[in-house]
């Protein structure tokens, strides 16, 4: 063994025998947390053949801790895997991860395996350009695994949503572009830094377990309230073009 790995590092392709060894699991286990949507596949490069790395070791690692140090079951691990609060001071993010770890799996869900950005073109009614343009505005991500570049699950209702826009007319031919999204994107992480700086200082004295249902029962409030004050918003404009139009046109 050489010194790299007496000192704890992990080699950046590993075996499913040497992941096996390097987390203690078991490959029955592995196999389980990747069709359970806790472990990302591996590189694959044959039928029954894939490399694994770093991320795939500290992963399990997690997943371990998670169930033997906090007993947290897989539905919920998998829910708290799916937050990203990196960019939150420390304190905030271990608030957040203790109402993460009580919230069920289908409020904050893991999303979907994601698929090739091939499958996607082929799939839905969008151009290479922009799917490339989402891409460079982080309205979805993708990365490289091995030669196929993958979309995150979550990017599939987003491109299908594209897809109905183009299909009842909003095409480029009439001016629509992926850009104008953009306000809708901003909009919503106005509004989630909004939500969640009301958690952190009105919520924060509470034990997780009391805030947690609290905000599984707010979400579809939340949406609906949005629902209706932009169903509201568009009314008034609509409304004030007619009563526009009947004072320059009396007689109508």
């Amino acid at each position: 063994m050489n010194s790299a790995r007496r000192s704890g590092a992990v080699d950046a392709r590993l075996r499913m025998k040497d992941l096996c060894n390097e987390t203690g699991l078991s490959r029955q286990a592995i196999h389980f947390y990747i069709q359970a949507g806790l472990l990302p596949e591996g590189d694959k490069t044959g039928r029954n053949m894939a490399w694994y790395g770093p991320v795939h070791v500290e992963r399990l690692r997690l997943i371990r801790k998670l169930q033997e140090e906090r007993l947290l079951p897989l539905k919920t691990i998998r829910a708290l895997l799916a937050g990203d609060t990196e960019a939150l001071p420390e304190a905030q993010r271990n608030l957040l991860a203790e109402v993460s770890s009580q919230l069920p799996s289908s409020v904050v869900a893991t999303p979907a395996r994601g698929l090739s950005v091939a499958e996607a073109l082929a799939r839905y009614d969008i151009t290479t350009v922009e799917l490339e343009r989402m891409i460079e505005l982080g309205m979805i991500t993708a990365s490289r695994t091995g030669t196929r570049r993958e979309l995150t699950g979550d990017a599939t209702r987003l491109l299908d949503l594209w897809s109905q826009f183009r299909a009842i007319g909003f095409s480029p031919e009439r001016g629509f572009v992926v850009d104008d999204l953009v306000p809708f994107v901003t909009a919503v992480q106005d509004l989630v830094a909004h939500e969640t700086q009301l958690l952190l200082t009105r919520l924060a004295h509470l034990p997780p377990a009391e805030v947690a249902p609290m905000i599984e029962r707010a979400l579809p409030l939340v949406q609906a309230s949005l629902v209706h004050f932009h169903a509201a918003a568009v009314r008034a404009v609509f409304t004030a073009g007619r009563a526009a139009r009947s004072n320059a046109n009396p007689s109508e």
